[in-house]
């Protein structure tokens, strides 16, 4: 079975992490880490996913023998981000994220901010040097989305097809 790591820092866009979770097709192990808060809410309504707490660097997940097969960071903190592109693991998503990265899995990050901040674009392209997939939610006008649910849908779609999970979440190019 496959195991995909799914992380929410920041506050804004925290749905679509978790929409992801709730989308990932039930042949695949479930990890998601986030707030404290966030998670307790978390853990009364989603029962197929084992949660993590984001200071206990002891998790399965935080090892590459593990075996974890692919991480998304959805919502990317600039914060998160720059952590990850530093070496920087004081956390669980952090160190999820640099166990991705030496263990050459797919690593998403789904950066939340705009417009990028020079800095941002500098740690950004340090890690799509290294493999790192650098995807933020941004619209395809092609297929057709006509409410916010569909465009979720289309940015979730795009975010599985980069990690070979396959799906029919938004119309694809004819």
């Amino acid at each position: 079975m496959r195991k995909i790591v799914v992380a929410s820092s920041g506050a804004s866009g925290v749905n679509l992490g978790l929409k992801t979770l709730k989308l990932l097709p039930q042949d695949i192990e479930k990890h998601y880490v986030m707030s404290q808060n966030a998670q307790t809410v978390l853990d009364k309504e989603m029962d197929d996913i084992t949660t993590h707490e984001n200071d206990n660097i002891a998790a399965s997940i935080s090892s590459g023998s593990f075996g974890v097969d692919g991480m998304i960071i959805a919502p990317c903190s600039m914060n998160t981000l720059a952590k990850i592109a530093c070496g920087i693991s004081d956390n669980l998503v952090t160190r999820c994220a640099a166990v991705m990265i030496k263990e050459q899995k797919k690593l998403l990050l789904a950066p939340r901010e705009m417009p990028f901040s020079a800095i941002a674009l500098e740690n950004m392209q340090k890690l799509a040097t290294l493999g790192v997939i650098i995807a933020p939610p941004v619209m395809a006008y092609y297929s057709e989305q006509q409410t916010l649910d569909e465009m979720e849908n289309f940015v979730i779609g795009k975010w599985f097809d980069l990690l070979g999970i396959e799906n029919n979440l938004y119309k694809r190019w004819e």
